[in-house]
């Protein structure tokens, strides 16, 4: 008999908090987000929790709207190696840009995390959306949406068989015939395709996990495809169940397409949980927050967003429905986030004051303001009408509101019979309920005639 379906739960580190006004707010701590303590504290309640993960976003470039915002430049994959000295279980999920690395470096990177940690990394696959990154990596142009992702996919497809070049039983450790590993385990991989020529083999062996989970964020179509291929794990953004559900039943379908497991696919919406004893303190909470954003950073945000000036808006006047109508189908545009923004301008008809606090708290992920009971509540019906399987939690302030979640919410979760009690394994793939993949160079053993 099958065990019951469980919940995943990863923590979004994101340095003061999720909502853009943190680390103005006296119960955050942006004076430590270049200390590793503070990382390191961090984990620690995830993995207290039980959480499956801790995940760690990132981008190549200085945001130019660091006036008003406490960002860490700090890089994920190094700070989640120093992370996995202070736990023993817990996730550990970075992201990393397949068009500013090169494939063997970023699979060193990776699996140097997975070794170190006893087989516990993921990559969190991007193709980088900013312009800003071009000119650090020396290019006139940040390049084509459909070109990042042509590359994307060469990308992965060298990395994982860089990963698999060495045999799981390659390493031979016969001391006393002084033979180390076998050669005739161990493959150059020669890969070559339009963007990318790599001959391999890797320089280090498969790791406890066979290699990191592979994660991915991408709600496009491209995106979509490729997580269909690619994903063991979507990061994704969605306001309402239904949009939810319609993205859910989509890559599962997808990855039956390429003739996937769907349950090997885990799908994590984001969600910001304002949390207190009562709904009414919960949104007085929220408030607090929001009182604290400053429309110019708001702005900067949303005009990246929707790709156009917004400066002719005033902040107390509806927001024009017709600013948003490029926005396309929530299945069919590369722009996914701008239609979530899309969606909340068109049903609720918010000021501009009003949308960019709306925003404010997750970046267009889902923002929940109540009681621990409320917020189960919601993960649970969730859960259990195909919309996730699991959630990427977002706290709106750090550290604090991980331990809110993690003292309130996770036992409520435990009490239902949603969410571990205690790790039953080891590596991030057995947190998932993922299988170890085989090597792809291994020998198949040969029929019997």
């Amino acid at each position: 008999m099958s065990s019951p379906r469980q919940l995943s739960l990863n923590a979004f580190i994101y340095p003061a908090g999720h909502h853009e006004a943190a680390w103005r707010h006296p119960d955050s701590q942006p004076g430590r987000i270049y200390d590793v303590a503070y990382y390191q504290q961090i984990g620690r309640t995830a993995e207290a929790a039980k959480l499956d993960a801790v995940f760690f976003a990132d981008g190549p470039a200085l945001r130019t709207n660091v006036e008003h915002n406490a960002g860490s430049g700090l890089e994920p994959i190094t700070l989640l190696t120093a992370i996995a000295t202070a736990t023993t279980h817990l996730g550990l999920i970075a992201t990393a840009s397949t068009t500013y690395y090169e494939p063997y470096n970023l699979a060193r990177l990776f699996s140097t995390l997975d070794h170190i940690s006893g087989g516990r990394a993921g990559w969190n696959i991007v193709t980088t959306g900013t312009d800003l990154a071009a000119a650090n990596f020396g290019l006139a142009e940040h390049p084509s949406h459909a070109e990042r992702y042509a590359r994307a996919r060469e990308f992965v497809d060298a990395v994982v068989a860089l990963w698999d070049s060495w045999e799981d039983d390659a390493i031979v450790l016969d001391q006393a015939a002084g033979i180390y590993a076998d050669p005739d385990k161990i493959h150059p991989i020669d890969f070559v395709g339009e963007y990318l020529k790599v001959r391999g083999p890797f320089n280090a062996p498969r790791t406890p996990q066979g290699y990191p989970v592979l994660v991915q964020a991408g709600a496009s179509n491209d995106g979509r495809a490729f997580a269909g291929k690619y994903a063991e794990a979507i990061f994704t953004a969605h306001q309402r169940l239904e949009d939810a559900q319609a993205f859910y039943a989509d890559i599962k379908a997808k990855a039956g397409e390429f003739g996937r497991d769907a349950d090997h696919i885990k799908i994590l919406p984001g969600i910001s949980p304002f949390i207190a004893d009562t709904e009414s303190a919960a949104k007085k909470l929220e408030r607090e927050f929001n009182e604290l954003t400053v429309p110019e950073y708001g702005l900067k945000q949303l005009e990246g967003i929707a790709g156009k000036s917004l400066r002719h808006l005033a902040l107390d006047e509806p927001v024009p429905v017709e600013l948003f109508s490029d926005a396309g189908d929530v299945t069919d545009n590369a722009r996914s986030r701008l239609q979530v923004v899309a969606g909340i301008v068109q049903r609720e008809r918010p000021t501009v004051r009003g949308l960019l606090h709306r925003l404010a708290g997750a970046r267009g992920h889902r923002v929940f303001a109540g009681t621990p009971e409320q917020v189960a509540d919601t993960i649970e019906e969730w859960f259990r009408n195909g919309a996730a399987d699991g959630f990427n939690v977002m706290p709106p302030y750090y550290p604090g509101g991980l331990e809110v979640f993690a003292e309130t919410v996770v036992p409520i979760l435990q009490q239902r019979g949603l969410f571990r009690t205690e790790y039953t394994g080891t590596t991030l793939r057995d947190h998932f309920g993922l299988p170890r993949p085989d090597s792809q160079f291994a020998r198949r053993p040969a029929l019997a005639p």
